[in-house]
């Protein structure tokens, strides 16, 4: 089973949840809505069964027999065991059934900033590059796989990191963070892995991937995250255990929300009913960015198809034929008419050369359009299940104030479910709100790019005109 050198338990071709004592691993994967391969993200399996497994009840916590916890006994708990409000552990905690002890380092802290709940920032910034992506062997070549180098510049140490450990990481947050949207990995690849256009693909990828992890306030400081950027390379003990530090977290699932810090004092009370309002308006605004990132993604990749293929021969055509004029007219072997073959046959050539601008530019300008739709399909295939869980602690919410109306429920026990609730709430409106900051950061940016690529492009094909059009004037 030995697949890398600094870390001879872990077998290529599983992922996390493939590891032994873990149920099977044939999750199907997530299509978004209109399908089609830019549409594709994986689930975290291990999250499924991790989470799954424990019925949602906090590690060490588990449910007493006959669901003897007092709460539950009026505030019903959810049937469904595959619900994501209970797998994530947020109806455990919302119900007052987690409990444990929160260390300062684990706390997550949501303040009250201009445009309401926002996560706290990480008072240490730092960005990271991934270059040089190396094709690797071991076992005297028998085993073969793609190295890439990771530089983050909080550290100023080099790394080097394979495809298979930044899918571990992504299990692992993806388990212990259920409401945070945890950018989905580019997709993995059984064939053509080591072609070049795949790897550089790949590494752009995985770069989008990085710069959010690294902007978001709570990720980038988390500690599986700091593991997997700064352990070195050569070093297999300390990266196995860091491994097995963060696969033995006890702060997921229930215990997860308790590490949730949030505003105290008169103002930090949220109105459950404009907290709904706020939700349901992002979830209408999710689907229809969800549609039109598909539609947009669809339409840039059939131009770009165009450009590859149709605009570039269509090109070539006019440039052929104009060749073909030219040489026509050297059969006259006239001395003044020598000038005029030779313009006709430059003309010829900037229509070749046109062609072949057509057919390089989606890669200067739609590719980094589409790599980034990529990216936020993913963030959006996550929010339904953010959205569920605070959905979930709502309606516990709503339950517990008609206990109360009915004298079934002490109102203490309601306003602990309503204290838990607005946890939740601080948390979702902070991740929302961290969406919408960084979707304008790259939306902007990616816009610029692309609108000075297009002038560039058109400014070389110009040019190309232009030339041609000289060559006319001795004639």
């Amino acid at each position: 089973g030995s697949d890398d050198d600094w870390d001879d338990d872990w077998d290529d071709s599983s992922t996390v949840a493939d590891e032994p004592g873990t149920l099977g691993s044939s999750y199907p994967d997530y299509e978004a809505a209109g399908g089609g391969p830019s549409g594709r993200y994986r689930l975290s399996t291990r999250s499924e069964l991790s989470l799954g497994s424990r019925g949602g009840h906090p590690v060490g916590h588990p449910q007493p027999p006959g669901g003897g916890a007092k709460s539950s006994a009026t505030v019903s708990r959810n049937l469904n065991r595959f619900s994501t409000f209970v797998k994530s552990g947020g109806e455990a905690f919302v119900l007052g059934e987690a409990s444990g002890f929160v260390k300062d380092g684990d706390k997550l802290c949501v303040v009250l900033g201009p445009r309401g709940p926002e996560w706290q920032e990480n008072p240490y910034p730092f960005q990271c590059s991934i270059e040089d992506p190396t094709k690797q062997t071991k076992f005297k070549g028998m085993k073969s796989y793609i190295a890439y180098k990771l530089v983050p510049s909080h550290t100023g140490q080099q790394v080097h990191r394979r495809y298979k450990h930044f899918d571990w990481l992504y299990g692992r947050l993806a388990e212990k963070f259920p409401v945070i949207s945890v950018p989905h990995l580019p997709e993995k690849q059984a064939t053509g892995r080591f072609e070049e256009d795949f790897i550089s693909k790949r590494r752009k990828g995985l770069a989008w991937w990085m710069d959010h992890m690294c902007s978001h306030p709570v990720l980038a400081q988390c500690d599986a995250f700091q593991h997997f950027l700064s352990c070195p390379s050569t070093d297999e003990k300390a990266w196995k255990q860091g491994k097995r530090k963060a696969e033995k977290d006890e702060m997921v699932g229930a215990n997860f929300f308790l590490t949730i810090s949030v505003p105290t004092g008169p103002g930090a009370i949220l109105d459950l009913q404009e907290v709904e309002s706020q939700v349901d308006g992002f979830k209408a605004f999710t689907k229809k960015m969800d549609e039109s990132a598909l539609q947009l993604n669809h339409t840039a990749n059939e131009f770009a198809r165009k450009q590859v293929t149709g605009f570039k021969k269509e090109y070539q055509k006019v440039g052929h034929s104009f060749k073909c004029l030219s040489q026509a007219f050297e059969l006259d072997q006239q001395a003044f008419s020598a000038g005029l073959n030779q313009a006709i046959a430059f003309t010829a050539e900037a229509y070749d050369a046109i062609g072949d601008l057509f057919a390089d530019q989606p890669r200067q300008d739609l590719d980094p359009v589409m790599d980034l739709l990529a990216l936020y399909q993913g963030h959006l295939a996550n929010f339904p299940d953010i959205i569920h869980v605070q959905k979930g602690a709502l309606t516990k919410v709503k339950e517990s104030k008609r206990h109360v109306e009915e004298g079934k429920m002490e109102l203490q026990k309601a306003d602990g479910i309503q204290e838990r609730c607005n946890i939740i709430s601080f948390a979702t409106l902070a991740e929302i709100n961290h969406f919408h900051k960084i979707r304008v950061r790259d939306f902007k940016s990616q816009m610029q790019h692309f609108l000075q690529q297009q002038i560039l492009f058109f400014q070389k094909v110009t040019q190309k005109l232009e030339e041609a059009l000289h060559k006319y004037d001795s004639v």
